[in-house]
């Protein structure tokens, strides 16, 4: 693995086990907490865990004592409130009885915009899935599930935007996300079901009412309201720049959201550089935020970011990291002069101290040389992490080539992963320079090549060069001396091209940030460069976000090629999903 920069902070004191979880109740039998939004009841990544059991865990075995935890109730990552836990096995059945028999008081909040009647209304459905929705269905199934809740109005602010009381006599997946949303009253900043523009979800577990399990004494355990959902019922449809405790807030609840990568550092394979904060994915627009090392970098985006720079970098620099840099990015960034850019984005850290140049940070243990004072960018584009571990682990033994490496974090990657040989093409030297950093720092070559990537990809075609990986990541728009590219419709010949170097059974890896473009049209433009090359397409299927960067723009497709060439006179069959197989023919009986 490679070499990075040492980090000197000491990340369990910025991400601590506890964080901005409240505990509400503890004695040796039980104990109750507020949980942040953000914070995940159970681990997606078992080998980073980040969940709610295992931060407690830590935490009580940080105060020598036993950190048993029995599981009995969740709520979604995005859902902040009452969780419940046993502290010890004696408690279980009974708390476990008055689960199951729906004896436990479960009350919730949850911001709404629409009419909102005064009084009590009762919600009976029957609710089902749909990919990742729970639906209401118009006649009980199979499958579905009875949901019970009551609502009622708790309180009216701006227009028509309401609080509302929940409660819930039945406890399915989404219930409440599912019913509201049904009845034309979508829990705010809830993108799964057609919720109004908020922060985050503005769904809180507010009151858990239950008999001790052990003791029988009636416990009434309440989570406050958090500050976000005032703000909101006021008008807020985002955080205001001008409040730094709004900023501050969202913040410190992108940090819990992000523990099990804050954590990382100090892994087996260590990563540490991620995005911390991310525009309005997070109900943020305007704003986002790196982390590289022990240092932050800070993304402004538009008037409103810009005008309240110092208030942001302020609440930047109390996190406690060693210093802060600011990228002011213009809408235009092609027309920019030199003395422009140094003004955008300073050489030197605006709080704190400066990082070293080359700063080496590292993912999944690669290490990648990055400059955090060297124009609006830094050398890495964070948000491609987990496609590089991906590329890496298929890498071994194979031929690659990636086009507009910029500092080559995609090569890097492969090399690190075992592949026989790289080729890296962009047209920036400093670029190119800054890849050679990073293979010192990994202890690996790649062949770089300063050129044109089209006409390199031409000339490449010509000669018949074959790739066992080829990975595409080309600007929204560029002119050099002998091409104009536009994201686009340009795509067609791109794919075309790149896929003609590609050799059969091999991979494409295409990627585009362009946001005027959907992850359907470029579906639509490499099929038709793979009909225009003549080749079958095996497999495509889009790489998700990574956990950080919710909301992305970014448009990642991963394309396995067939092993035969396209039948000639026959379009390429779109291969998203695997063909049904053919029906044989029933035999006639007798």
């Amino acid at each position: 693995m490679g070499a990075s920069t040492p980090l000197r902070l000491d990340r369990r004191e910025l991400w601590d086990a506890l964080g901005g979880v409240l505990v509400l109740h503890e004695d040796a039998h039980l104990l109750a907490v507020a949980k942040p939004a953000g914070v995940p009841c159970q681990s997606a990544r078992p080998e980073l865990p980040d969940d709610l059991p295992h931060r407690l865990k830590e935490h009580l075995r940080a105060r020598g004592g036993d950190a048993y935890l029995g599981i009995h109730q969740r709520l979604d990552q995005a859902t902040s409130g009452v969780v419940v836990y046993t502290r010890s096995k004696e408690a279980n059945p009974g708390l476990a009885r008055q689960m199951e028999g729906r004896t436990v008081r479960k009350t919730y909040v949850a911001a709404v915009r629409g009419e909102v009647g005064e009084g009590e209304v009762l919600l009976r459905h029957h609710l089902g899935r749909e990919g990742e929705r729970s639906v209401v269905l118009d006649r009980p199934s199979r499958k579905s599930r009875e949901a019970i809740s009551r609502v009622r109005l708790l309180r009216r602010g701006a227009g028509d935007r309401a609080l509302v009381e929940v409660r819930i006599e039945t406890g399915r997946t989404h219930q409440i996300r599912a019913q509201l949303a049904h009845v034309g009253l979508p829990v705010a900043g809830d993108r799964l079901y057609g919720g109004e523009r908020a922060p985050r979800l503005l769904l809180h577990a507010a009151r858990l009412g239950l008999d001790h399990p052990v003791s029988g004494e009636p416990l009434d355990l309440r989570a406050p309201l958090p500050e976000v959902f005032e703000r909101w019922l006021a008008g807020e449809d985002g955080v205001p720049f001008t409040d730094p405790q709004a900023v501050r807030d969202a913040v410190r609840d992108a940090m819990e959201s992000r523990w099990g990568l804050g954590r990382a550092g100090a892994t087996e394979r260590p990563t540490t550089a991620f995005r911390l904060l991310n525009r309005g994915g997070e109900g943020v627009p305007g704003l986002a935020v790196d982390v590289y090392g022990d240092h932050l970098v800070a993304h402004l985006y538009g008037d409103r970011a810009t005008a309240s720079a110092d208030r942001i970098l302020d609440v930047l620099d109390e996190l406690g990291f060693a210093g802060v840099y600011v990228k002011k990015h213009p809408r235009q960034k092609n027309e920019l002069a030199e003395d422009e850019r140094r003004l955008l984005a300073p050489s030197t850290a605006v709080r704190g101290a400066d990082a070293p140049d080359p700063l080496v940070v590292a993912e999944h243990g690669v290490g990648y040389a990055t400059a955090l004072g060297d124009g609006l960018s830094t050398g890495l584009f964070l948000d491609q992490r987990d496609a590089r571990l991906r590329l890496a682990e298929v890498a071994r033994g194979k031929r690659v080539l990636n086009l507009f490496c910029y500092a080559g974090a995609f090569g890097i990657a492969a090399a690190v992963g075992g592949a026989r040989e790289v080729v890296q093409v962009d047209v920036s030297r400093p670029a190119l320079d800054r890849a050679a950093q990073s293979e010192e720092a990994n202890g690996v070559r790649t062949e770089r090549v300063r050129h044109d990537c089209f006409t390199w990809l031409a000339n490449a075609v010509k000669r018949g060069e074959r790739f066992d990986l080829v990975v595409v990541d080309p600007p929204s728009y560029s002119t050099t001396k002998g091409h104009r590219w536009t994201s686009g419709r340009d795509w067609v010949g791109l794919a075309e091209s790149c896929l003609r170097v590609t050799r059969r059974d091999g991979v494409l890896v295409v990627s585009s940030n362009d946001g005027r473009m959907t992850t359907e049209a470029l579906r639509r433009h490499v099929h038709e460069g793979a009909r225009r090359a003549g080749v079958t397409l095996a497999q495509m299927k889009e790489l998700p976000e990574p956990q950080d960067f919710p909301g992305a723009a970014l448009h990642r497709l991963w394309i396995q090629l067939g092993a035969e060439p396209a039948r000639r006179g026959r379009p390429e069959r779109r291969s998203d999903a695997p063909a049904r197989p053919k029906r044989r023919p029933r035999r006639r009986r007798g």
